[in-house]
Parts: C-alpha cells; structure tokens; sequence
C-alpha cells in the first residue's frame, strides 16, 4: 500500500464514541434537562424521546446531531417539568359545562327537599369541568435547542477526554510494534547467514553434480522468496500514517480501521515467510499487538 503523505505526530484529536452528558436549565415556567448517552455503531444512530409540545423540534434536532456527531449510537431524552405555580394558573373552569351542572342540582334539589348539597371538590373530577390552557411552548423550544448545543458541547467533550486514553493505548502498540520491527532489522543479516549456509549445505549434499554458479542462483532466489525487508519497511509506514491520522481534527474511526487491515496483512506476510524462530516469534507479538489496537480503534468516532 502507498501514497501516503506521513506528517510528524500531533496532538490527539480522536474521539470516543463512548460518552454521557446530561444539561439543566430553568426557564420562567418550569425546567429543561437532556440527557446524552452515546456508545460506538459503526454509523449515527439517534433515537430521540421528546415530551408533547417539543416533538415538532425533532427534524432540526436530527439536523444538529448529525452536524455535530458523525458515529455512535446515541439516546437523547429531553424531559420538561412545569413549574406548579404556572400550571395552576393555567387552570380554568368551563363555564358552560359548571353551568349545566348547577341547573341539574338545582333541579334534582326540587325532587329531594333538605338533601345534602354536593361536595365541590368532588365535582371539580367531572371530566371536562376544569380545563388547562395549552401553552404555545414557543419560549421553551427556543431554550430547549440551546441548552442541546450545550449538552453536544458536553458529550463532545467526554468523547474526546475518553479518545485520549484510546490514543494512549494504540500509541504504547505502536511502539511495542516499532520494537518488534526492530528486533527483526537487527537479525536480518543473522538470519540471511543461517539461511544462506543451510541451503548451501543442502545443495552441496545433492547425490548428482550441480552446474556451475546453481548454487548461487538458488541460493539468491531462495533468499529473495524468504526477505522480509518490504514488509518491514511497509509496517514502519503504517505506524507513521496511524499516528498522522490520530492527530487530525475529524472523526478518523474508519481509517484507522482500514489501516489495521493493512498492518494484519503484513504480519501475516511476514509470518508466512518465518524461515526461523525469530521471524514467527516477531510475527506472532504483531497480531496480538494489532489486534489490541483494532479493539480500542473499534470505538472511536
């Protein structure tokens, strides 16, 4: 793989999709609260949960997450508690209905002389007899929409906090990779030695002569099959773009788990050419360092 434009580690910018927010405000009738859970979906995925009076807000809240949030699965509940005081006030008698009520007792009255007069807090139960003005919610969906900006402000910024100690995690990988690719350099010319006499020696042991310069072309291209130095070379690059793209300011989760892909596939080259010990041994650490990484990467933005 290639074409690359490696740049020198930054700061890390990735984000979990891990994270909770929850935000209050009070208004003039009542309170304002959301709450914000989000765990890792491979896309976004909001489910909303809005009170009557605030469900016309759901396509420009939609709209809001997906401008702000790229992935992640993502709970967000609004809850509206009315102040007692503006409820009450809100409160009114149907007067029309407390009229045909007052007619019927006063006539039943005439059919029941000295019974005793109806209890009017009873009477306040008869469906329809006391009525709540519906509020407009104008104001309330205004705040509303505001204080979500402030509860994505706070999600965002515990997806990032937790994105930290992913890229702390991937970053110690890196170097446990860097180590193993190192170790490998070092026993290369160690490793073509062995390699080079053992094939010699076999060779050499055929019961039929061997042309003239056949031992060193089988020899080259016994090597040539067995070198192990691009694999290397293309496992250093990939720890360099993975670090690039952990210092970009927008969600990576994708990339970085395509270039997994590609770091797998040059462990698993290498482990195909381990002709000795120190080979397979190095390949092995590689898969289990990578898939390490792909686990924490699974959850990032």
């Amino acid at each position: 793989m290639g074409g690359y434009l490696y740049a020198e580690q930054g700061r890390s910018m990735i984000r979990s999709m891990t994270a909770y927010a929850l935000r209050a405000s009070e208004i003039g009738d009542g309170r304002l609260s959301w709450e914000l859970r989000s765990v890792n979906q491979r896309f976004l995925d909001l489910s909303l949960r809005l009170p009557e009076g605030f469900r016309e807000l759901e396509p420009d809240i939609r709209q809001l997450f997906k401008q702000r949030v790229s992935r992640g699965k993502i709970e967000a509940g609004l809850r509206f508690q009315a102040d007692p005081a503006a409820e009450s006030a809100r409160l009114k008698l149907n007067e029309e209905l407390a009229q045909g009520l007052g007619r019927l007792i006063e006539e039943l009255g005439n059919y029941t002389p000295g019974a005793a007069q109806p209890d009017m807090a009873q009477l306040l139960n008869w469906p329809g007899l006391v009525m709540q003005e519906r509020p407009d919610f104008e104001r309330e969906r205004a705040a509303a929409m505001d204080l979500l900006d402030d509860a994505l402000d706070a999600l965002i910024a515990a997806r990032q906090q937790e994105g930290a100690a992913i890229a702390a995690a991937i970053e110690s990988r890196l170097s446990g990779i860097e180590a193993q690719v190192e170790q490998v350099r070092r026993h290369l010319p160690e490793i073509r030695s062995s390699l080079e006499q053992r094939f010699r020696d076999r060779l050499a042991a055929l019961e039929y002569p061997v042309e003239p310069g056949r031992i060193e072309q089988e020899v080259v291209l016994q090597l040539q099959k067995l070198d192990v130095d691009e694999e290397l070379d293309r496992l250093a690059m990939h720890v360099a773009e993975i670090r690039r793209v952990i210092g970009l300011d927008e969600p990576v989760g994708r990339r970085l788990d395509f270039l997994m892909q590609e770091l797998n596939r040059e462990a698993n080259t290498l482990g195909s050419k381990a002709a000795v010990v120190e080979t397979g041994q190095a390949a092995v650490e590689l898969k289990v360092l990578i898939e390490q990484m792909r686990e924490q990467i699974q959850n990032v933005e």
